[in-house]
């Protein structure tokens, strides 16, 4: 970069050898140089020399592109990586009006081309927009609220709510104004007992408050009693969940699963659900996540990203919906439309469905065929039995959706690729490579299921910081044989089936540099070295950074258009402070993003 602004400024200085002088003093003469010639030039030329000054002086990076530009390596080195079929390690990029149209050194991309060069810092390497599989957009917004992921106990988090109502004016005033937030973790806690009701009355600032706190991994409530009471009597049993109860039977304030759903959630109001929408997409953005897939869009989630596209013409980043399946509501394929690629620049997608098979690991609600072992009369939930589970698969693989089941269990697990398979089989097809439904999660896996998952195609979407959360308990939860089925990425992909890599987020962090650390080395973030968490489950760098690019384009049916930097390509690329694929995989957790790209536009950083 430095070097093509030289160039460029070349031909307007004296070339008369001069003594050499400090680069600020330098730059100093030559701003009052053009600040005299500005002065005697006419009103027509301000616009002019101002655009020039902005651009020469400015201590800031590059951030407006021209429509046709090269994105370089460093001199010397070969650093943009394509994540095409060959995996191709290129030396440059070019970009017009937002498609890649050719890769390879500077000279075969420059060819027949006057269009500026750019080039990275010596070290750094340039990727494929990167993406998440499975997310929770607009939950990302409220679980920022308060952060009960610093919390070490049940005390602190009530501190926390607290504070949350002392430092927003109108929350403490309106003391009928419902305070709703994420991300409370049992199992981090120095006591890992589950909250109450009762806990949240013991501090004066929340007592009597209408709360509704969600669990990290969003299989759990925990609320207060003003809302406990709003919602009385409540049923004995609830099919697919459980209501928590003290050891006379009544409830605590801890509801698992499909029992949730007797809280009712207060609505939103269309200006947060905007907020909470910009600020996961400037988050995202920041770390170099390009595409979201979302993983539970409720009705009122879809009709707010609509609302962004018609008033913006498109969303901030690129979103493939998953929209909600709800076991209590009416079969309603027939009502929903399906979206593809709605906006200017097609940045949102809703055709695929989300069911919830089981619970969640943490909260020992996940469907296993034996039971947990820490908790032996308990072998976790089906939310929908195995011929709801058909039925619904059927109706809406028929209907056109791409169907995506959360399956956590090892019986859930099994249940699920029942249905896919049973789908299949109705329709004389040998795979479901045309429909690519989807196992969510696919934690913990029979032995016999490993086959099958490639046999038939179904797509794992997998989470590898989860194995670094549930590395301290998930041994004593499932036992020494069992838990090795939990996570198995290698497995996985030896079966012929492909993998997409996500966060959950907010579950956990939105940063990719930790999923790709986490995938590679099953390490803690805090453990620099040793093999890894039952490491012969690890994935390769490259496969690793294929499940962040192009793998997650093909399970959203966009493989032709995203997920690798090859002609045609919409050009959504990413510069790294450091060649991942290279640097020790320490290296990998500093790692920074210097510039996010989307359709070729600069929308974080600069050059």
């Amino acid at each position: 970069m430095a070097k093509a602004k030289e160039a460029e400024l070349g031909s307007n200085r004296d070339s008369t050898p001069i003594k050499r002088e400090s680069s600020s003093t330098s730059a100093l003469r030559w701003i009052l140089a053009v600040l005299l010639a500005a002065s005697l030039t006419s009103v027509l030329h301000k616009a002019d020399f101002l655009a020039r000054l902005r651009h020469y002086c400015a201590s800031g990076p590059v951030m407006n592109l021209p429509n046709q530009y090269i994105l370089c390596s460093a001199e010397g080195e070969t650093s943009v990586y394509t994540v095409g079929e060959a995996n191709a390690v290129k030396q440059c990029v070019g970009v017009d009006s937002g498609f890649v149209v050719s890769t390879g050194d500077l000279r075969t991309v420059q060819h027949g081309r006057n269009w500026r060069v750019y080039r990275i810092p010596p070290g750094a390497m340039v990727v494929p927009g990167l993406s998440d599989s499975h997310c929770h957009i607009l939950e990302h917004g409220a679980a920022r609220q308060i952060p009960f992921g610093d919390a070490t106990s049940v005390e602190e988090s009530v501190e926390m709510v607290a504070s949350y109502i002392l430092a927003n004016p109108d929350v403490e005033r309106n003391r009928s104004e419902a305070i709703v937030s994420w991300g409370w973790d049992h199992e981090s806690w120095s006591a890992p007992k589950y909250p109450t009701a009762a806990d949240l009355e013991l501090n004066p600032i929340s007592r009597g408050r209408r709360v509704i706190l969600q669990s990290k991994d969003g299989h759990a409530i925990w609320v207060s009693k003003a809302i406990l009471d709003a919602y009385a009597p409540y049923p004995d049993t609830v099919e697919g969940g459980v209501i928590m109860r003290d050891s006379s039977g009544s409830p605590t304030g801890v509801f698992f699963d499909a029992a949730q759903n007797l809280i009712e959630m207060p609505s939103i109001s269309d200006e947060e659900l905007s907020r909470r929408l910009h600020m996961a997409a400037r988050d995202a953005l920041a770390l170099g996540l390009t595409s979201l897939h979302d993983a539970g869009f409720k009705p009122e989630s879809m009709e707010a990203f609509k609302r962004e596209v018609e008033a913006h013409g498109k969303l901030p980043v690129r979103v493939y919906a998953m929209t909600h399946f709800d076991e209590y509501a009416s079969y309603w394929t027939n009502g929903t439309e399906m979206l593809h690629g709605m906006g200017d620049k097609e940045r949102f997608s809703a055709r695929s469905l989300k069911i919830f098979a089981d619970g969640a690991l943490r909260t020992s609600g996940a469907a296993l065929y034996e039971p947990y072992s820490d908790d032996p009369g308990n072998r976790g939930q089906m939310r929908l039995s195995g011929e709801a589970l058909q039925s619904v698969v059927r109706r809406f693989a028929k209907a056109g959706w791409q169907v995506n089941v959360h399956a956590i269990g090892d019986r859930a697990n099994g249940l699920v690729l029942d249905a896919f398979e049973s789908v299949l089989r109705e329709d004389n097809k040998v795979d479901a490579r045309e429909t690519r439904p989807r196992l969510e999660h696919a934690q913990v896996m029979a032995e016999a299921d490993f086959e099958r998952i490639g046999r038939l195609g179904v797509i794992a979407s997998v989470q590898p910081t989860h194995v670094i959360s549930d590395m301290p308990f998930a041994k004593e939860r499932l036992g020494t044989k069992r838990v090795k089925g939990l996570y198995a990425f290698r497995s996985i992909l030896s079966s012929g089936a492909r993998i997409t890599l996500g966060t959950d987020f907010p579950v956990e962090s939105m940063d990719p540099m930790k999923t790709f650390y986490a995938a590679v080395t099953r390490r803690a973030f805090n453990v620099p070295e040793g093999e890894g968490w039952y490491p012969e489950q690890r994935l390769t760098r490259t496969e690793a950074l294929r499940g962040l690019t192009i793998d997650p384009a093909y399970a959203s049916f966009t493989e032709s258009v995203l997920g690798s930097l090859e002609s045609g390509k919409r050009a959504d690329w990413v510069i790294l402070s450091k060649d991942i694929m290279k640097v020790d995989m320490n290296e990998v957790l500093t790692t920074k993003v210097l510039a996010t790209a989307l359709d070729g536009e600069i929308v974080f950083g600069g050059l």
